[in-house]
């Protein structure tokens, strides 16, 4: 299993950074090649689910998750986010972390475990720098789209 996590500090309230980083449909248009379809009614929440699909034709595959944790930020307090992943390709989780940083900025961690069928384990550190380079640009550009 892959483990990374990465930081980003910004200067935005911690609702707003929360929103953008959690509207899921705007994942698919900072991910290449993924689309992303919610499978549950709003409001988001515990219990949202959601499919990535990534790749071209027949080269693409389905990452379902489910939301499992669902605390947003409230004034100066921090919001989390857990989401599980349950695919037959990818399984793992993903946290979402919105906190309070320095000079009133958000401070956004975002943690993830991820497994990959039939990807040997001597390739974890690759696909963990992988993760952190691809996850790193998308919650960069998340972050930046209003």
């Amino acid at each position: 299993m892959a483990t990374f996590q990465l930081q980003r500090t910004v200067p935005l309230p911690l609702d707003e950074a929360w929103r953008r980083l959690t509207t899921w449909p705007r994942h698919g248009d900072v991910v290449p090649l993924t689309r992303i379809t919610v499978t549950t009614p709003p409001p988001a929440g515990e219990g949202t689910a959601f499919v990535a699909r990534t790749g071209l034709g027949p080269l693409s595959f389905d990452d379902p998750m489910e939301v499992t944790v669902w605390r947003p930020p409230a004034g100066d307090s921090p919001g989390l986010c857990r989401l599980e992943k349950r695919g037959r390709a990818v399984r793992g989780w993903a946290e979402i972390e919105v906190r309070p940083g320095p000079g009133g900025r958000a401070r956004v961690i975002w943690r993830e475990e991820v497994r990959v069928r039939a990807v040997p384990a001597v390739f974890d550190a690759a696909l963990a720098r992988a993760g952190r380079l691809m996850f790193g640009r998308a919650v960069n550009r998340l972050l930046r789209q209003p």
